[in-house]
């Protein structure tokens, strides 16, 4: 394994996991939760993961389904940074 796909291996394990974090705490507040870290975090969690999000939900916007809405947006770009993840640590 090369540095180079060690370290971009790394990052992109840190931006699923903040993926992640983003997802559960969508979660709590939508449970009603209103905590203020909860919302400092959940704030740090659309930052970091906003910028790239946003492109990919201009060409996939929300499934709409009855009153619900669907990210599927958020599902590709999870897909997509799991299989790249993969590509890095085998390098």
């Amino acid at each position: 394994m090369s540095l180079v796909g060690a370290v971009i291996g790394y990052v992109l394990s840190a931006f699923i996991l903040v993926l992640i974090a983003r997802m559960v705490l969508d979660w709590v507040g939508v449970a009603g939760v209103r905590r203020p870290w909860v919302s400092r975090a959940r704030t740090l969690a659309h930052a970091g993961t906003e910028p790239v999000l946003r492109p990919v939900r201009r060409v996939m916007p929300p499934l709409r389904a009855g009153g619900m809405g669907i990210d599927l947006a958020f599902t590709v770009v999870f897909i997509v940074a799991v299989i790249l993840r993969f590509i890095a640590f085998s390098l």
